[in-house]
């Protein structure tokens, strides 16, 4: 057990620690092309924090295993929804932007429902799998030409505005610097941390069923909640909440499309009724609650959003099989 508690405990100082620079990085780096750190966030951040549930898909599918890629995309969904955001927004409240709000949540909305439609018939064949992934394509580059002329004044969309050129002490390169030191460290301190925390619920007796609908799922995501959280800590909030929605673009049209195009997988039904459900009406709520509170995810919203995700995992205690 001291292995595994040393895992743990190291995972989460150097978890911070990278998580900040990492984020130091992203920022200098939009300063120093002079575009949106929401851009940044939504596709640089996002497909770096997404690495772990990408390579848990790949493995899982090489092995035979290809309902542990749906479920982990699926969950950790769910956790950077409720989770990530939740945090993210009890620390400040979360300035979402004009464009976020008209343009990436509804686009978001919109993968969720069309991913929703190829996983109705209990299947997702290679074909499906190849139209995520250009689906994936042609939204990295619509987010990109549309982050160019967003057709809202700066002053009016403060998240979305560039900022000013000169801001990151040794320019382009020391941020790429910290941009790629602080993902291999953040990647690396992750999995040390799920590691042991997997071993330390084994040695308790926790089954594999439990493992992986929590720790599994949740552990893929903690790049994702490191970032957002030093992002929210920054006052880098347009980041924040980039990250979380490009990650979630990321494993639904990515994550998803890997088993897929290795071998054609089944859906288990439970995914249908139970999970996707959640992940569906935590983007609607995340959606509505950008759209009516003027661009802002305030204190409260996060209150709801981490209260909708304990309960997420209270019926998953209640309603799962035997755990052990």
């Amino acid at each position: 057990m001291l292995l595994p508690l040393l895992a743990v405990v190291g995972g989460l100082v150097l978890l911070a620690a990278s998580a900040d620079r990492f984020v130091f990085g992203a920022a200098g780096l939009a300063r120093g092309l002079g575009v949106s750190p929401v851009l940044i966030g939504l596709t640089v951040v996002a497909f770096g924090t997404s690495a772990p549930e990408i390579i848990v898909s790949l493995l899982a599918s090489l092995q035979g295993a290809p309902g542990l890629a749906v479920g982990n995309a699926i969950g950790s969904n769910i956790a950077n929804l409720g989770l990530v955001l939740g945090l993210a927004a009890l620390i400040a409240p979360i300035i979402a932007g004009h464009g976020l709000v008209r343009r990436e949540l509804p686009l978001l909305l919109l993968a969720t429902l069309g991913v929703l439609l190829l996983l109705l018939d209990g299947r997702l064949a290679r074909a499906e799998g190849v139209i995520m992934l250009a689906g994936l394509i042609a939204v990295v580059v619509w987010m990109i030409r549309a982050a160019r002329h967003p057709g809202t004044p700066p002053e009016s969309d403060p998240g979305l505005a560039p900022p000013p050129p000169a801001a990151t002490p040794g320019g382009l390169p020391t941020a790429l610097g910290w941009l790629a030191g602080g993902l291999v460290v953040l990647l690396a301190s992750s999995q040390a941390l799920v590691w042991g925390a997997v071993e330390i619920a084994t040695a308790l007796g926790a089954g594999e069923l439990l493992i992986g609908l929590t720790l599994v799922a949740i552990g893929t995501s903690l790049p994702e909640l490191a970032t957002t959280v030093a992002s929210a800590l920054r006052r880098e909030t347009g980041m924040a909440l980039g990250n979380v929605v490009g990650s979630n673009l990321f494993n639904l049209l990515a994550v998803l499309a890997v088993p897929a195009l290795i071998a054609p997988l089944a859906v288990e039904p439970a995914v249908l009724t139970r999970d996707y459900p959640v992940m569906l009406g935590l983007t609607v709520a995340v959606l509505l609650a950008a759209r009516f509170g003027a661009g802002r995810i305030t204190r409260w919203h996060g209150a709801l959003l981490l209260l909708a995700f304990s309960g997420y995992l209270v019926s998953l205690a209640i309603t799962a099989p035997a755990w052990i």
